[in-house]
């Protein structure tokens, strides 16, 4: 017997179709994370004829930085992130319980007025790390999330998931998330 030299052809017309087979098996079986992010609602613009550029009293604004080692100040104290969403409470809530230990040396009168006056103004160092700015607007939306559930308990004896369209409205109405992002430094 003689063997012949040539080799035996595979058919590779349907290579081409298992290959693309299972490119839309892994495109669609593969997990694809959810972009993360901050969810803002930027305001209106001003109407003509109005005056937007209302003043503020300095009571019912809290400053916080963010500093280029990533160190929290409120007002002029550096302080703790686990603070923070504690302290944005009581200012917006004007330490009504008296529950806020950094609250303590402010009189009444040195926290907001109520929490449709009362404005966060955040201010970052251009080398604060982008982890610590977000980290620091966690805490303040925390904060609102606390104050809203806590409403919507007292208010509606229900917790903020199972209100109606219009009992959410007027919860978000009773503590509106105001948060003034300064020029970075």
């Amino acid at each position: 017997m003689r063997r012949s030299k040539l080799m035996p052809e595979v058919n590779a017309g349907s290579m081409a179709d298992i290959a693309f087979l299972l490119l839309i098996f892994f495109l669609i079986t593969a997990a694809i994370p959810k972009d993360k992010g901050i969810t803002r609602k930027l305001p209106a613009e001003c109407p003509q004829g109005i005056d937007c550029d209302s003043k503020i009293k300095e009571h019912n604004l809290l400053r916080i930085s963010i500093n280029a080692n990533d160190e929290i100040m409120v007002e002029d104290d550096i302080i703790n992130i686990a603070e923070l969403k504690d302290i944005a409470k009581q200012f917006l809530d004007n330490n009504l319980d008296g529950s806020c230990s950094y609250c303590s040396g402010f009189k009444s009168s040195e926290l907001s007025d109520n929490p449709k006056k009362a404005v966060i103004s955040l201010q970052n160092d251009r080398n604060t790390s982008y982890n610590q700015f977000i980290q620091v607007q966690d805490e303040l939306t925390k904060a609102y999330f606390d104050l809203r559930k806590d409403y919507a308990k007292q208010v509606f004896n229900k917790l903020p998931e199972d209100l109606s369209t219009d009992q959410l409205q007027q919860v978000k109405d009773a503590y509106p998330f105001v948060l003034s992002e300064a020029e970075t430094k």
